[in-house]
């Protein structure tokens, strides 16, 4: 029965955002106990205490950019804007076009950037996050980068990461901008 409705589940979250669940099927299918564990991932992608949604969607953003070429950071860029993230710092996000971003915004990229490359700037990121929003406001930014990357990696892992698409914000295609030049 559980499997049953996960089933379901999985299909209507297919349809709401036109997102292939395939390889969340499969696991369903082929071994229903890692499914639901990995589950609790999906119930932790949305996790955010203090933070706001700009700061948590772009570093969430940014750690889907860092593990794909298209499907996942089009589910992310779609669930920002359904939260009520402005479809233009979306955009500043996928073009890594910080003059573009708001406060909020930027600090969520400026933070997952530095923890994506390895940089230097971490700690000081880190610090910005800390003295704007608390711990609670690094661990809502940690939490919302580092889950955004599992998803795209466990597809890959998984043979389902076959598919690059450029990323569509209110209808218009999106040069995506992986790393700084």
């Amino acid at each position: 029965m559980r499997s049953f409705i996960a089933r379901r589940m999985l299909r209507a979250y297919s349809k709401r955002y036109g997102y292939d669940t395939s390889y969340l099927e499969m696991m369903l299918k082929q071994s229903p106990t890692s499914f639901f564990k990995f589950a609790g991932a999906m119930k932790a992608a949305a996790c955010r205490e203090v933070a706001p949604v700009e700061a948590c969607f772009a570093a969430k953003l940014t750690g889907a950019l860092a593990e794909d070429c298209g499907p996942c950071a089009q589910l992310v860029a779609d669930m920002a804007i359904e939260a009520g993230m402005a479809e233009q710092q979306v955009t500043a996000v996928l073009r890594r076009d910080v003059d573009a971003m708001s406060a909020d915004t930027a600090l969520g990229f400026r933070f997952a950037d530095a923890i994506v490359r390895r940089s230097t700037e971490d700690d000081t990121c880190r610090d910005e996050v800390r003295a704007r929003w608390g711990e609670k406001g690094v661990i809502d930014l940690a939490m919302a980068l580092q889950i955004g990357r599992i998803f795209p990696m466990m597809k890959l892992a998984l043979g389902y990461a076959r598919e690059c698409r450029r990323v569509t914000v209110a209808g218009h295609q999106i040069d995506v901008i992986k790393q700084a030049a």
